[in-house]
């Protein structure tokens, strides 16, 4: 490009006033703070949807396999049909599946000394996989099967225990609802665990025994089960397994999974995705005005240079080039400079959990923090080319510029 355009690189890069070094300073802080901001969104938002999810997965699995119910919600008590074994092998072989656990719900109410409240009793038996349930119990463990009849224990949880006043060991006696104008079968059970998941629809509904108990006290057959829920390797193919398991279940029964029971949830949790766009898009428009003004101030105090290197003959794009090449240095410093902030806040977060959240409005008590450092990349890339494509409308006011009044100017 020869001596005009070492002649402007050096004029460019001068430090120039100290107007300019504020401005090109601010451009640099705001695309810094832009980056970070940016990083953390995504951060926080990835690792809220994770640990919510992770709770529901937990407490729930990820797919139903029940008999059919017309508009069956939640809350619904199963239809009783006899366990397949044969079946439930066959699931636990399948790819994408980890564990399948047969359970059955009934309504009832829990009683202590003082106060009463309204429950739903999941029943599991002995074959469950308490390791999906371990990390929520706060207090005691699992229930203890014994070889006949049913176990007289359930586990209840915090917000239950606190607000019934009752503690571990404790008796309690629970109402099971019977319907059909039948009056209510009392059980007194020992508090053999109490669990905590964050998430007040499962806290304030559900307790856990044994699946033995709703059979009798539902007079059922000794294989009768409410349904079966279903375990996955990657909750992102939970349907696509759904698929599967619908093409080897019997006819009379119905797969759903945990999605379709509880699309409030989801539908909530997907929300989240358009926050982190929102704050992601002012960022980005936050940087991009910034370096915006640097560009347009750094041209034009630099109108005399423009005007002595194109009466040297250097052409427009070679001139708008240098202040590009500036430009991007200033991004760029920004971009790196936002990586460390973003990414030494969120790991400070991680690691200490000093940023609290009401646990009642957003189901954890301390912010999760999920970093995908191809999303960290990706906010790195995009930062930098869409701030250098948008400063080349800017640069091209070099255009307008004439030699004769250029070098004039003052």
């Amino acid at each position: 490009m020869g001596l005009p355009f070492f002649i402007a690189r050096r004029i460019a890069f001068n430090k120039g006033s100290s107007f300019s070094r504020f401005i090109i300073n601010i451009a640099i802080i705001a695309t810094a703070i832009s980056v970070a901001v940016m990083i953390l969104a995504t951060a926080l938002v990835n690792g809220f949807q994770q640990v919510i999810q992770e709770k529901i997965f937990s407490f729930w699995g990820h797919i139903h396999i029940t008999q059919y119910q017309v508009n069956a919600g939640p809350l619904t008590e199963q239809i009783p049909f006899a366990a397949d074994t044969a079946f439930a092998q066959r699931l636990e072989h399948e790819p994408g599946i980890t564990s399948i656990s047969a359970y059955a719900t009934k309504s009832a109410i829990l009683k202590a000394e003082k106060d009463i409240d309204g429950v739903i009793f999941k029943g599991v038996d002995a074959h469950y996989n308490w390791q999906h349930l371990q990390r929520f119990l706060t207090q005691g463990g699992p229930l203890h099967y014994p070889d006949s009849s049913y176990a007289p224990e359930v586990i209840i949880s915090e917000s239950l225990a606190k607000e019934l006043q009752l503690k571990l060991n404790d008796k309690v006696i629970v109402y099971f609802i019977q319907g059909a104008g039948q009056p209510p079968r009392a059980r007194k059970l020992n508090v053999t665990g109490i669990y905590k998941t964050g998430i007040e629809e499962y806290d304030k509904t559900y307790i856990i025994g044994d699946l033995e108990l709703i059979r009798k006290l539902n007079n059922w057959n000794p294989t009768d089960i409410g349904g079966y829920e279903v375990f996955v390797k990657d909750y992102r193919q939970m349907t696509n397994v759904a698929i599967g398991i619908d093409s080897l279940r019997p006819d009379k029964l119905f797969t759903r999974t945990i999605r379709d029971i509880y699309p409030n949830i989801f539908d909530w949790l997907q929300l989240q995705n358009k926050n982190e766009v929102i704050i992601i898009v002012i960022m980005t428009i936050v940087a991009i005005i910034n370096m915006i003004t640097a560009i347009l101030i750094l041209i034009l105090e630099r109108t005399n240079m423009v005007g002595i290197v194109k009466a040297l003959g250097m052409r427009n794009w070679s001139i708008q080039n240098v202040f590009i090449y500036q430009a991007g240095y200033i991004v760029l410093t920004g971009v790196l400079l936002g990586n460390l902030l973003g990414l030494g806040l969120a790991a400070l977060q991680q690691y200490t959990g000093f940023f609290k959240l009401p646990e009642e409005s957003y189901y954890m008590s301390v912010a999760a923090i999920d970093l995908r450092w191809w999303e960290v990349a990706l906010i790195d890339a995009g930062t930098f080319g869409v701030c250098i494509c948008v400063l080349l409308i800017p640069s091209l006011i070099i255009n307008k510029i004439t030699p004769v009044k250029a070098i004039q100017f003052k």
